[in-house]
């Protein structure tokens, strides 16, 4: 078997690990870090040929567990801006330990219209354990025009089998907003031992995407956990994703040989990971033109204005 089928093999199946599919991300950004650094050097001219990026899994406020890079909202739109992100759709960290969720949108709200720079869309936080749920939903929709919410079934304690996720689901799309998935923001492998919040399991959602056709979908920070068939089960019932937790070399390029083209969009999990790795994933593999597009920002930009 030869490199790229092995990767390709490894992804689909699950098969035997090859010594490039061991080969994980950390692993390859340090080999090619003189790489990064000379491409990062680059003249006005090289930087206007650069694609226009649409960021669909950022996160504002401070990470709960320690200090990120760019964990305030005017370094990191800096950063956005400086790699040619036209939008970036921000949820916020808050919306992991804190139960008033009306007051953390707010401030989300407030974060983005004053400092993103007509970069920062909003997306608003909602937990359907909490009995407000719905009045956090109208108030995302309504008094913030938010276009999508984003859930953490891990954080919140609750699966995706549970009959509280299908009502969320099913009243976000009453409003035509996006649902943004969060499977896990951290590797359960890194987690405080007084808080951990292991990665939500995704086996129910394909079957709970059939009943509801009308729903927009995307599953944020999936790669981690999720491999193989149920990638491809929940890509075929209109599931979208993000590439952000996509280890393997030249993993989206495998990738896209086996879900519809459309089902792809660009996520760095900004500023929790570095938003040059994301961009890395880009250059390694071997996109069309078309390709490069689709991922860049066309697909987000349908996905979000279906």
């Amino acid at each position: 078997m030869n490199q790229p089928n092995a990767v390709a093999a490894s992804f689909r199946l699950g098969g035997p690990t090859t010594a490039l599919a061991r080969l994980n991300r950390r692993e390859f950004i340090a080999a090619t870090a003189a790489v990064a650094v000379a491409s990062s050097i680059t003249t006005d001219a090289a930087e206007t040929k650069s694609p226009a990026l649409i960021d669909t899994n950022v996160s504002l406020s401070r990470w709960p567990f320690r200090r990120c890079p760019l964990d305030d909202t005017p370094s990191l739109v800096a950063k956005l801006r400086g790699h040619n992100v036209t939008q970036a759709w921000a949820g916020t960290f808050d919306a992991l330990l804190h139960k008033d969720l009306s007051s953390a949108n707010a401030r989300l709200a407030d974060e983005c219209r004053r400092h993103g720079k007509g970069i920062l869309v909003p997306i608003g936080a909602l937990n359907p354990t909490l009995p407000n749920w719905e009045e956090d939903l109208r108030r995302c929709a309504e008094q913030h025009k938010m276009p999508g919410v984003r859930l953490h079934p891990n954080f919140h304690g609750y699966k995706l089998d549970d009959p509280l996720f299908e009502r969320a689901l099913v009243a976000a799309t009453e409003r035509r907003l996006l649902v943004q998935i969060s499977l896990g923001e951290e590797d359960d492998r890194t987690q405080s031992a007084l808080a951990k919040a292991p990665s939500a399991d995704a086996a129910p959602l394909a079957a709970i995407l059939k009943q509801f056709p009308k729903a927009r979908v995307q599953v944020l920070n999936a790669f981690r956990t999720l491999r193989g068939k149920p990638v491809l089960d929940l890509a075929a019932v209109g599931a979208r994703f993000e590439i952000a937790t996509l280890e393997i070399v030249a993993g989206v390029g495998e990738l896209l040989k086996q879900i519809p083209p459309d089902r792809l969009c660009f996520g760095s999990h900004a500023p929790f990971y570095y938003f040059e790795s994301a961009k890395l994933k880009l250059q390694e593999s071997d996109l069309t033109p078309a390709q490069l597009a689709a991922l860049s920002h066309d697909n987000a930009r349908k996905l979000l204005t279906v």
